[in-house]
């Protein structure tokens, strides 16, 4: 039990940053030899600085965490309007992909909880398709399991008990960020977004769900 909470401390640690971003610093997967090449491409042609910028819109405008009952991955009404207003953030975004990711507590054993983390990851991804959002454009592959807790502690606690929904990508063929083209379409919705009487209409967007 202390080495699965020592492990689960260090799961912690490391995942502070991206609870301060609502986790977008793991919108890669940790490890694999893919991904340094991956993460220098993106970041040689800028691809890499949009996402991360996306990544955090979507966690200050979306609820972009939903949470779990326990030994569960049904998604009870809150979750379901969270789901819900991600849905609506995602639509306006025709070209860019997202990964949910899916999390559990530590009680049961950690090959279950990764398994269980997985289930809520798809239940989350199910239900965006829908609403309406193509599953092209959704990942529901990673897991994280009991490995980053929210709340260190090996008894039941749902804050734990929960999916993130991340920008991970652009689909392809995907815009060329580097002609500015297409940041200047993000731009744009940024200022349409910061307008009086449309922060009115996604106020009573968000009252509807």
């Amino acid at each position: 039990m202390r080495l699965r909470l020592s492990i689960a401390m260090l799961g912690a640690v490391a995942a502070l940053p991206a609870c301060q971003m609502q986790g977008s610093s793991s919108m890669f997967d940790q490890g694999g030899f893919g991904n340094a090449t991956m993460n220098n491409t993106q970041i040689m042609s800028g691809e890499r600085s949009a996402i991360i910028d996306l990544s955090r819109r979507f966690a200050a405008e979306a609820p972009n965490t939903i949470t779990f009952a326990f030994d569960s991955a049904a998604l009870d009404g809150q979750a379901r309007a969270a789901l819900d207003a991600q849905a609506q953030w995602i639509q306006r975004y025709p070209h860019v992909r997202f990964r949910v990711y899916g999390h559990t507590d530590m009680v049961g054993s950690a090959a279950y909880n990764k398994r269980l983390g997985l289930r809520r990851a798809r239940a989350a991804v199910n239900y965006l398709v829908s609403r309406g959002i193509s599953r092209s454009r959704l990942e529901a592959v990673v897991s994280y399991g009991e490995t980053q807790p929210l709340i260190v502690t090996e008894g039941r606690e749902r804050r734990n008990r929960r999916t993130v929904t991340e920008v991970s990508g652009f689909i392809k063929p995907r815009p060329m960020v580097h002609d500015g083209k297409y940041m200047k379409i993000v731009y744009d919705e940024y200022l349409l977004s910061a307008k009086p009487d449309h922060g009115k209409s996604d106020a009573s967007l968000s009252e509807g769900n």
